[in-house]
């Protein structure tokens, strides 16, 4: 795999919908010079952005993984984040549970339990719906 590119993030469980917080995460991580790879297993388009089905099919290095799913979808992707060795690991509001942390956990993530999108300087209600 390719060393780690500077700021390469993957969106875990990216929407189309720009309401949401992680279609809001997409937007923000661009808007601060990331390159963002949008997962949905939906797949698409999102924000001009190819949506990649998986994190396997991603073909660089992450430097992020930004779960925005419910707790039981993110417990069951745990593996696969694992699998790709991010160096950092966002857990974002609402998709935490005792659970998943626990098992990210055993998994060797360290699951940093806060908002993407204030990490990188910027504030969800800056981009609109």
């Amino acid at each position: 795999m390719p060393e780690t590119a500077q700021k390469t993030v993957a969106i875990v469980g990216a929407s189309a919908d720009r309401s949401k917080y992680s279609n809001k995460s997409v937007r923000a991580h661009l808007k601060q010079g990331w390159e963002v790879y949008p997962v949905n297993p939906k797949g698409g388009e999102i924000e001009g952005l190819k949506v990649y089905r998986s994190l396997g099919e991603i073909p660089v290095r992450l430097r992020r993984v930004s779960l925005y799913v419910p707790p039981a979808v993110g417990i069951k992707l745990l593996p696969e984040i694992a699998a790709v060795h991010p160096i950092e690991f966002f857990v974002n509001p609402g998709a935490e549970s005792d659970e998943l942390l626990e098992r990210a956990a055993e998994l060797g993530l360290q699951p940093i339990v806060a908002c993407s999108i204030l990490d990188i300087g910027e504030r969800p209600d800056q981009f609109a719906s």
